[in-house]
């Protein structure tokens, strides 16, 4: 049953008054024995007809009894599940004494995007896989909600006045930050904090990367990212839009012409898959990166006043089980679709999404198809998507990935009526830099070659992100560009 926010807010209320009474006498069993906080949703059947965000954030109750269930280990197994190495025990402590500022600070030594990483990474296979609590409950639901009160603090600073980073005197050597995403956020802002002049190159229209783009605003409000960006534009970074390396401009010549010492390539992975089956070109099929850049970036939702709107779909499929499949599927449902199917060749116990988001797919109305697969996709005589082929599965021994092989079941083919497909299969890396730049050195996938700096084939040359990583997250994108940064600000350093 669906509790509101005042409800959840209330109970937290009573438990920290008893905490707050016992709290220099709480045992091990006694913080184990706190129950988990809740996080505050919309309503399912309110959510599912606008784009407001769907989780609305803990109460400073809430998180200061969440953060008590906080054993503080000896050990902090936490933090080797964190990809930049937040000092997680220590951030949660200062929230259980009601030291906000303490915390965030805490937090934004190690990162600089909480309040996006609170949102959208997964923690429950990263930080939240090692908690203690969790083990302790064997369960890793169960676990601290380390990602929650992430975003707890981060939210709170961004309503008290964020502090501004201090930046060293101008070193007169000069940065080109290529893409606008995570990894490309966290290397502008490490360089430009030492003094160097730096400019950010973004293909789109708008800065934010697959921040903008790719995750939709019901789980990630687009004022949270654009305000991130804007404190790059405060602290002096240089964005210029509408620029497409390797088309506008060479990678070479950034070097060779434009006088940068030092080039960071943070192009992503936004090339889309897609299952090479009949009728994927047909009237009504969509990539999914092609269906939530126009949501997203391009207000789609929008039908009066959008450039680019979608299609209305009345029984709508999407290919896949990962969080963009889910973030199609959800979006779907708001756009007004009667009918959304998830179609996924494995079990719901294989699918790599956040249980949480599967979980909210569910309740706002998402039909789960689980061992089925589609073989082709048949439209009309005027090139329209009408159905599409399916067959079911069983699952047989594992594959190279440790999950269960999906096997078709002979004879089992049938047609599901739909007018739409949404393809969310996954995204390889963007090409364009390779194929405008010979000498840069990529693996079979076209994920860019690094080393354990993240420099390039090329000197002067780093990457990071999805471009070397493949499709990965927010805090992995962040912390290959931390590394990065790091090596770049020790190369102008050495030759200047």
């Amino acid at each position: 049953m669906h509790k509101s926010s005042k409800e959840l807010f209330e109970e937290a209320i009573v438990q920290l008054k008893d905490l707050e009474l016992r709290m220099g006498e709480l045992t091990m069993r006694d913080r184990l024995s706190i129950p988990l906080q809740e996080m505050p949703n919309q309503d399912p059947n309110e959510r599912r007809i606008n784009m407001g965000e769907v989780a609305l954030g803990y109460s400073v109750e809430q998180a200061r009894v969440e953060a008590m269930r906080c054993i503080q280990c000896k050990t902090k197994p936490c933090i080797k599940g964190c990809p930049v190495g937040i000092d997680i025990p220590a951030f949660i402590q200062a929230i259980a004494n009601n030291d906000l500022e303490k915390s965030i600070d805490i937090i934004k030594q190690s990162s600089l995007l909480p309040a996006v990483c609170g949102r959208v990474c997964p923690q429950e296979t990263q930080c939240q896989l090692y908690c203690t609590v969790g083990k302790s409950l064997k369960d890793v639901e169960k676990s601290v909600s380390i990602g929650r009160l992430e975003r707890f603090v981060a939210d709170w600073e961004r309503e008290n006045g964020i502090k501004k980073p201090i930046i060293k005197q101008e070193t007169g050597k000069k940065v080109a930050v290529i893409g606008s995403g995570p990894a490309s956020i966290t290397v502008a802002a490490d360089v430009r904090r030492e003094g160097h002049e730096v400019v950010m190159f973004e293909a789109f229209h708008k800065p934010g990367g697959v921040l903008m783009y790719g995750i939709p605003e019901f789980r990630l409000p687009k004022a949270i990212v654009q305000q991130e960006i804007e404190g790059l534009l405060d602290m002096g970074v240089e964005i210029r839009t509408d620029f497409v390396v390797g088309r506008t401009r060479k990678l070479h010549d950034l070097i060779a012409k434009d006088g940068f010492d030092a080039v960071f390539v943070g192009t992503g992975a936004g090339l889309p898959k897609f299952m090479n089956i009949e009728g994927e070109n047909l009237i009504g099929v969509f990539s999914a990166n092609e269906f939530l850049t126009r949501v997203n970036l391009m207000k789609a939702y929008d039908r009066d006043n959008a450039d680019t709107p979608v299609v209305e779909s009345e029984s709508l499929a999407v290919l896949g089980g990962g969080n963009v499949a889910m973030d199609a599927a959800r979006t779907a449902i708001r756009l007004g679709a009667k009918k959304v199917y998830l179609v996924y060749r494995r079990t719901e116990e294989e699918m790599p999404a956040r249980i949480e988001e599967v979980a909210h797919a569910r309740e706002e109305g998402v039909e789960f198809c689980m061992l089925q697969n589609a073989k082709g996709i048949v439209g009309d005589e005027y090139g329209r998507v009408t159905g599409m082929k399916c067959v079911r599965y069983e699952l047989g021994e594992p594959d190279d990935s440790g999950r269960r092989r999906p096997v078709e079941i002979a004879g089992s083919e049938f047609v599901m009526e739909v007018d739409t497909v949404i393809v969310a299969i996954g995204n390889d890396s963007n090409p364009l830099i390779k194929q405008t730049t010979p000498a840069l050195e990529t693996n079979k996938w076209g994920n860019i070659i690094v080393d354990d700096t993240g420099k390039t084939s090329l000197d002067a040359v780093y990457a990071g992100g999805d471009i070397v990583l493949g499709a990965a997250t927010v805090i992995l994108a962040m912390g290959e560009g931390r590394r990065a940064a790091a090596a770049i600000i020790e190369q102008l350093a050495v030759n200047s």
